[in-house]
């Protein structure tokens, strides 16, 4: 492992280079990952469900828009793969799916959201 200066002045560790190969699937990874997150509403949806499981009807109070923004949205990171939808009775449940777009989202409060 190589020793890094995090942003921070603490020092870090990296892990060993990945192939050139891999770093580009990775990288292509990354790229759709923020093309996903790249919007104010379906970033406040991630926001929303970091802190846990939503209706849609909970979240277009939070989000102050119609239930046709939100549904679409919605759909748009269900496709991505970024959140996932479980039944309970009548209602559907909405919660993140993707361990990296909830660190992401975190990441973006720490550094947006907070004091």
């Amino acid at each position: 492992m190589t020793a890094l200066t995090d942003p921070d002045g603490s020092a870090g560790l990296r892990p060993p280079a990945r192939s050139p190969a891999e770093m580009l699937d990775g990288a292509a990874e990354a790229t759709a990952l923020m093309k996903s997150l790249a919007h104010e509403g379906r970033m406040m949806i991630l926001c929303h469900l970091s802190a846990g499981e939503k209706t849609v009807t909970q979240l277009e109070q939070l989000l102050a828009q119609r239930q046709a923004t939100v549904s679409q949205q919605l759909a748009r990171l269900r496709t991505d793969g970024l959140v996932q939808c479980r039944r309970e009775g009548k209602a559907r449940l909405y919660s993140v799916a993707d361990p990296r777009a909830a660190e992401v989202v975190g990441l973006m409060y720490r550094l947006f959201c907070t004091d």
